[in-house]
């Protein structure tokens, strides 16, 4: 360190340091009013911190750098960057790989042939180990993306494992107009039969539905307006999914006639239970419905009635069965859901049309015309 004085008359303690991005010199400086034994230990401890915090921005890859250390990172980031509910599935998707790849591995040691030992040790099925995998990959490539990792290349050594599971029957993802029109006359509790139409008839996801407000239905312009979401596990709407998510949809006049009496039905239950409730669904209080109180009603009146249980989300899929029936176009459908492209989307599509293709083709084999 050294010192210079400046026009004012003043010293500047000046420091040399050399940059870890270029390898050149670079220097830091701070200005004291005098030169004195305390002046100087005080400009050298400035400038002993002012390059720590330089050198410390400065990314570079840390071979002693341990999962826990880089999964620590990673949810740092994640708070900044993504929703609550994102970050609260990835916090306990990226705690169990701590669990079985060990907290205290070096990132630079992990290999396909250590992670897939570890992986196929705890005897998961394979699903739940292909979804960890996607995790994992998740992590590396961001750990890659910010330096903290200088080679991941062994990443592409790991593939999915086979999942006959997976493979169910396409019909197994939604039903058909008879079914729902089964299921919801054998449905005794009248919000949950409710809730259960208006899946059907608008597509929209369950979180979605839930986060309504009855200003957010408007019958008179015929447009649900979908802004945001409903987040179960931390109970708070949040905004949408994605941006495509953020839509107005239509309402055809089935979907009409079923807002119309789902609003009376819900202003009716809030002057019964003495409460002001400014959503479009609601609890005896005037809060959130309970989703998981919905989805356990749903599964087992589904087997009940049908003989198969369904999710909320396999209504939502019952969405683009039924419109694929009326011929409604694919790229329709796919905005009115919101998204831009689906898989399951576009085979639900095609399987109907394919139905209905066959259906016309087998009304006129027998046909004699001449």
């Amino acid at each position: 360190m050294w010192a210079e004085k400046t026009p004012a008359g003043k010293i500047k303690f000046v420091e040399r340091y050399e940059d870890p991005m270029t390898g050149r010199s670079r220097k830091v400086s701070c200005t004291m009013d005098k030169d004195t034994r305390t002046t100087r230990k005080a400009a050298a401890q400035i400038l002993d911190a002012e390059i720590q915090k330089r050198l410390t921005a400065a990314p570079s890859v840390d071979l002693d750098l341990t999962l826990s250390v880089l999964v620590d990172l990673y949810r740092e980031d994640q708070k900044q960057n993504v929703k609550l509910s994102t970050y609260s599935r990835n916090y306990f998707a990226c705690k169990r790989l701590i669990d079985i790849l060990g907290g205290d591995t070096l990132v630079s040691r992990l290999n396909a042939g250590y992670v897939r030992k570890q992986f196929n040790s705890t005897g998961d099925a394979n699903g739940t180990l292909n979804e960890r995998l996607a995790r994992l990959k998740a992590l590396m490539r961001w750990g890659y993306k910010n330096d903290y990792i200088d080679d991941i290349r062994w990443l592409d050594k790991l593939d999915k494992a086979p999942d006959p599971e997976k493979k169910e029957r396409l019909q197994e993802k939604f039903l058909e107009g008879s079914e729902l029109k089964k299921l919801l006359a054998g449905m005794s509790v009248p919000q949950w039969q409710l809730l259960t139409a208006f899946l059907a008839l608008s597509g929209l996801r369950v979180g979605e539905a839930i986060a309504l407000e009855l200003k957010d239905v408007d019958t008179h312009s015929r447009m649900i307006h979908v802004s945001k979401t409903w987040d179960t596990n931390n109970e708070i709407a949040t905004t949408a999914k994605t941006l495509s998510s953020v839509r107005d949809v239509y309402m055809q006049d089935e979907l009409l006639d079923l807002c119309r009496k789902i609003r009376a039905f819900t202003l009716s239950e809030n002057i019964r239970n003495g409460c002001k409730s400014t959503l479009f669904f609601c609890d005896l209080n005037g809060e959130h419905i309970d989703y998981y109180a919905y989805n356990k009603y749903l599964r087992e009146n589904t087997l009940r009635i049908l003989g198969r249980r369904i999710t909320p989300h396999a209504l939502r899929h019952t969405h683009v069965a039924l419109m694929a029936e009326a011929h409604v176009d694919l790229e329709v459908i796919s905005r009115r859901l919101g998204h831009r492209t689906s898989k399951v989307t576009r085979d639900i599509y095609y399987h109907v049309t394919k139905q209905a293709q066959a259906r016309a083709n087998e009304s006129i084999r027998d046909i004699r015309l001449i």
